[in-house]
């Protein structure tokens, strides 16, 4: 808890007023997800199950369902925003602005808007957007491109705090949402294609104190430091560019990593810790309990950024309070968060040829022939590819199934090394990208929703679509998984069967997260639409030879969102 003095004398004594009428508490954030009326916590809990017990809306009711109002971002970028809702009001982000929103008419309460510097977008690599802001204590905490943190006061959107964590010049950028753990604000940091050493920083939620820092590349002298050569951490990537999860009773953060840099992994030979990798950290201090390693040496862009969900699993007649992770380099991780003992590691794509499995002994994979010829220089075909199995958008957890629902990916990509050469604020890579081309698959989908079992890395049931879903999913007491394609769906399946029951055309891709919340005795459901991010951007550069794919996201009109349906009243 923040002491009052000290909050005062952060924001002064008449913010104080408006602040206190709107506290959120550290138990109000853990209670989240069983509080329908509220969600307070980017993925709907502090265990990013991304599930509601809500059935008000369900597999009988869901064809009444829809759209009640529908709010502009006047924002033409990608939208991956997550809404969150406190006592009536909606607050949503985008790159530019923080909206705070009537959640039941839709219309607009305050906004919020960001002054960039021209420099802003050169090194931004993925996407220009925001995912979303975190709640506490009467503030609304949100990071922005130029890697800032900033403290908005919840009630009238007044400017609090501005705290910067890195520059642009140098190639940093944030575009994930803070993190609320143990009365701390955790912000992690974009960059790792620019050769920049990848970091997770703690603040002070009352004045943006800066607290601590955790650099995500261990230096020489550090556990770790030895599994770098010479001073490559030094550009070593590792970024931390999607939100962790936090367990308050083990007193944990759960944060991932990404890829390392370069991508060609000949030049910076060794484990590279903690590229591609799930950290375990302190929030008050950033000291790391544990860490994991999905991808050592990782040299395909199998960034592990993805969401660490929080669940109780039943293997072998044994419950594990564990994480599951469904990992960009196509297996499905499950895993003790007490103490980060790998539980199991199964693969959940069609087709995966980086590695032939992974070593349960050792935890490591088990190298396939494929990138044994890429570590000697040879170009060959990789599966998954650029994208991965599954990219940054977030899957759900269903507890009454026991399965994680995950749009996934079908895509290779030749990978051709290069040597390569650090220029500041350019790529830094190390692969040809005249023969970068993308690989689909000869019959069948090259993207699935799929039901997955957590533990085996079997699907239950899956969906194909032509153009890749690039949108999280969410499930629901009422049996259903919502989820948005990126030709402008926003849709509704049986969480049993996989059969679409309901769609929504939004009029662009949705790339966002769907959030659910009860107001007044009724059910609602909202969602970003806005299309963008990095298969907007470079789909059509590398695949012109899929021109059928090419032309349909030509089609796809930009123009930024907010959905929100109920089920019509009758």
């Amino acid at each position: 808890m923040i002491r009052i003095a000290s909050f005062v004398a952060a924001v002064g004594a008449a913010s104080l007023l408006s602040i206190g009428a709107m506290a959120q508490s550290a138990a109000d954030l853990k209670m989240d997800a069983s509080t329908p009326e509220n969600v307070l916590t980017l993925g709907m809990g502090h265990g990013q199950q991304r599930y509601s017990a809500l059935d008000q809306i369900n597999k009988e009711t869901v064809k009444k369902l829809v759209p009640v109002w529908n709010y502009s971002l006047n924002d033409a970028r990608g939208q991956e925003s997550q809404p969150l809702i406190y006592k009536g009001v909606m607050y949503v982000t985008t790159h530019q602005a923080t909206h705070a929103i009537d959640s039941k008419t839709g219309r607009q309460i305050w906004q919020h808007k960001i002054e960039y510097p021209p420099e802003t977008t050169r090194t931004v690599c993925c996407g220009i957007l925001n995912r979303g802001a975190a709640i506490y204590e009467g503030m609304l905490f949100r990071a922005t491109l130029d890697a800032n943190v900033i403290a908005l006061d919840a009630k009238t959107g007044k400017e609090l705090w501005r705290s910067n964590a890195a520059s642009v010049k140098d190639s940093f950028s944030m575009t994930m949402a803070p993190l609320i753990a143990d009365g701390v604000v955790l912000t992690g940091i974009s960059g790792g294609e620019y050769g920049t050493r990848g970091f997770i920083d703690g603040w002070d939620p009352a004045t943006g104190r800066h607290l601590w820092r955790r650099f995500t590349t261990a230096a020489p002298g550090e556990k770790g430091g030895d599994t770098w050569p010479g001073d490559t951490h030094k550009h070593g990537g590792a970024p931390t560019w999607i939100t962790g999860t936090y367990d308050p009773d083990l007193g944990l953060v759960y944060w991932g990593t990404g890829n390392g840099g370069p991508w060609n992994a000949e030049f910076r030979k060794g484990d590279n810790l903690y590229v591609a990798s799930v950290l375990a950290l302190r929030p008050k201090t950033g000291e790391i309990a544990w860490h994991y390693q999905f991808s050592p040496n990782s040299r395909y862009d199998h960034d592990a950024v993805s969401e660490n969900i929080l669940a109780d699993v039943t293997i072998d007649g044994k419950s594990h309070k564990a994480i599951l992770h469904v990992d960009r380099n196509g297996f499905t991780y499950v895993i003790d968060r007490a103490n980060g003992k790998l539980l199991s590691a199964e693969q959940y794509v069609d087709k995966l040829n980086w590695a032939d499995g992974v070593d349960m002994k050792t935890g490591r994979p088990i190298l396939s022939a494929a990138t044994k010829k890429v570590q000697a220089g040879e170009a060959v075909e990789i599966w998954p590819g650029v994208f991965g199995g599954k990219n940054w958008f977030p899957a759900s957890y269903n507890p009454k199934t026991g399965l994680v629902y995950s749009n996934t990916l079908e895509m290779g990509n030749v990978y051709a090394p290069v040597e390569p050469k650090f220029v500041k604020n350019a790529m830094y890579l190390g692969y040809d990208l005249s023969k970068f081309a993308f690989a689909f698959p000869k019959g069948g989908s090259s993207s699935y929703l799929r039901a997955i079992d957590p533990v085996t890395g079997k699907s239950k049931w899956k969906v194909g679509y032509d153009v890749a879903n690039w949108s999280g999913t969410m499930s629901t007491g009422g049996d259903l998984v919502f989820t948005g394609a990126l030709t402008g769906e926003f849709l509704a399946y049986d969480a049993d069967t996989g059969k679409k029951l309901w769609q929504f055309q939004t009029g662009s891709g949705i790339i966002g997260q769907p959030v659910t919340w009860q107001q007044d005795g009724r059910q609602y459901v909202s969602v970003a639409s806005g299309i963008g991010g990095a298969y907007a951007i470079y789909i059509p550069l590398l695949a012109g030879n899929n021109k059928e794919l090419v032309a349909s996201l030509g089609k796809i009109q930009p123009g930024g969102s907010i959905w929100t349906f109920a089920l019509i009243e009758e």
